[in-house]
């Protein structure tokens, strides 16, 4: 073995490193996309919760006011069951949409009970309510933002190759419901 030999087996090994690292780097980066989406996740998934606790000082409230309006409130807590059983990401998606539709409906018909309105408990929570939805807001838009991330980038080469050796798949976008693109019809 010559120089020549020593020469190939260094070129051969500093090329395996190289090719080691970028391997380990897209690894790293799917890694981290991933956890992104899982963590964005989570944080909706917070803020879900948050809306029902905050949900049902809200219904105490206003259950003394609106005692003929059983449909609404029937709602509101079937919303809140349905959120609360919910096991997977569509599932709770599925949920949060009824929640956001139920939530409408009641600050729609409380618009009728001018003793409602003035209530401050009603305003606090419905202030506290109307903040979350926001905030669940910026963070459905987060987590849009990192599952089109991820999706752009499993499908690119050459991560691609480093996604389906992990059997990474396109993550599903948080959609609105048809119901919720629908415009509002105001009536006075």
């Amino acid at each position: 073995m010559g120089i020549l030999g020593i020469i190939l087996i260094v070129v051969f090994g500093l090329l395996a490193l190289i090719i080691g690292g970028y391997v380990i780097s897209i690894y790293n980066s799917l890694v981290r996309l991933k956890n992104n989406i899982e963590k964005a996740w989570s944080n909706i998934d917070v803020l879900l919760k948050q809306r029902v606790d905050e949900l049902t000082k809200l219904m105490a409230s206003v259950k003394g006011y609106m005692k003929h309006e059983k449909q609404v409130l029937t709602d509101v807590t079937k919303a809140r069951t349905q959120f609360m059983n919910a096991g997977s990401v569509a599932e709770k998606a599925k949920a949060d949409n009824f929640m956001s539709q139920t939530l409408k409906s009641l600050f729609a018909v409380s618009e009728n009970y001018p003793d409602l309105k003035a209530n401050q408990n009603f305003i606090q929570f419905q202030d506290r309510v109307s903040g979350i939805e926001n905030q669940i807001a910026d963070r459905r838009e987060f987590y849009n933002d990192s599952v089109n991330t991820f999706n752009i980038r499993i499908e690119q080469i050459p991560y691609v190759f480093v996604a389906n050796m992990l059997k990474y798949t396109k993550k599903e976008l948080f959609k609105v419901a048809e119901k919720d693109r629908e415009d509002v019809k105001v009536e006075f």
